[in-house]
């Protein structure tokens, strides 16, 4: 990576780190950006080069997740379906639980799980974007969804493979 793209993403993150910190004492509404680049020690600029608004920093952290999950893939991802697949997608919410949980509990599941089915839709393949075929799909990210965060709230009391299992099981009935 060139040094200037490794300084954007350590900007960046300072940034989203800030963010989140912040959101422990108050509601995203009433953090400033001043309040965001004193925290992050970063320039008023470098927030404005990376980010448009105070919510496209908590978006552009799921992206980026997203997109580090589908550049590390080993294996085909149109099949999100799979064991393995959910599997990975739980180890995920696990590595990124602080922000999962803290976005949940601010109020931005639905920010999560638009950009979840954005990624499953475009990694599932060819779907018709009228086909039936998207509800199927739309069960298994609210499944996973709610799922992931009820488990990583208690701890991840079950290991990943049982827990991946029954998600899978229940999908099995879906047609």
């Amino acid at each position: 990576m060139d040094k200037r793209k490794e300084r954007n993403r350590i900007v960046r993150t300072a940034i989203t780190d800030a963010v989140f910190e912040l959101m422990k004492q108050k509601q995203l509404d009433d953090i400033t950006v001043t309040e965001i680049i004193q925290k992050a020690q970063v320039a008023r600029i470098s927030f404005y080069r990376n980010y448009e608004s105070k919510e496209a920093v908590l978006a552009g952290l799921v992206e980026d997740a997203l997109e580090d999950f589908k550049a590390t893939a080993d294996y085909d991802l149109s099949d999100c379906y799979s064991v393995r697949h959910i599997s990975r997608s739980l180890e995920y919410f696990i590595k990124y639980k602080d922000y999962v949980l803290n976005l949940h509990n601010s109020g931005y599941s639905g920010m999560m799980l638009t950009l979840l089915n954005q990624f499953h839709e475009i990694t599932a393949g060819s779907m018709a974007l009228k086909s039936a075929e998207r509800y199927k799909l739309y069960i298994f990210i609210g499944a996973l969804y709610n799922t992931a965060i009820v488990w990583i709230r208690e701890g991840s009391p079950e290991p990943i493979n049982v827990v991946a299992e029954i998600i899978a099981d229940s999908l099995r009935g879906v047609k």
